[in-house]
């Protein structure tokens, strides 16, 4: 339930390879690197617990600890800006258990290619068995929302849908509270 089925490719799968050891280390899932910008990149890692807490803090920290291994190993050629953060409340669904801890809530979930012709599905997420997102979606011929399975190996891409839901859960997990 913990390893990542949606993974970096190119730079970015090289810049998480050298990222994971240490947020291992220190107590810290990776969730996502992506690298933006033009002329000055910015290498964002994006980053847990396993019970789902980040503080401003722990970005420091992780931030201190990876610049000297960024450096030492030179993963991208040039300047960058180094960028530590949480998922956030729109936070991309990357472990079997974000589908299980998120169970409840909205989901967009894209597919790297189609299924009973479409790419894009969007639904309540239902959890994670047998290999497959369940997610509970509006199908075509159907008066009732139908519960669907997609497998890991389909999915490009999949995120929290920012509803009210969500806000009031994820403001219920923020530290202090």
């Amino acid at each position: 339930m913990d390893e990542r089925f949606i993974r970096e490719s190119g730079q970015a799968a090289g810049i998480a390879e050298l990222a994971n050891p240490v947020l291992q280390e220190l107590g810290f899932d990776l969730v996502r690197v992506r690298l933006s910008g033009e002329g000055s990149t910015t290498v964002q890692i994006m980053i847990e617990r396993p019970d789902g807490q980040v503080t401003i803090a722990d970005c420091t920290s992780v931030s201190k600890r990876l610049s000297p291994v960024f450096d030492a190993h030179d993963p991208m050629p040039g300047g960058y800006n180094l960028e530590v953060s949480s998922p956030g409340i729109n936070r991309p669904l990357v472990r079997p258990r974000d589908f299980e801890n998120w169970a409840g809530h909205q989901a967009k979930v894209e597919l790297n290619e189609l299924v009973d012709g479409r790419r894009r599905f969007k639904g309540e997420i239902e959890g994670f068995e047998n290999g497959e997102v369940r997610l509970k979606v509006e199908l075509d011929g159907y008066d009732e929302p139908q519960t669907i399975g997609l497998g890991v190996d389909l999915i490009e891409d999949a995120r929290l849908s920012v509803n009210d839901a969500a806000m009031k859960t994820a403001l219920a997990k923020k530290p202090g509270k």
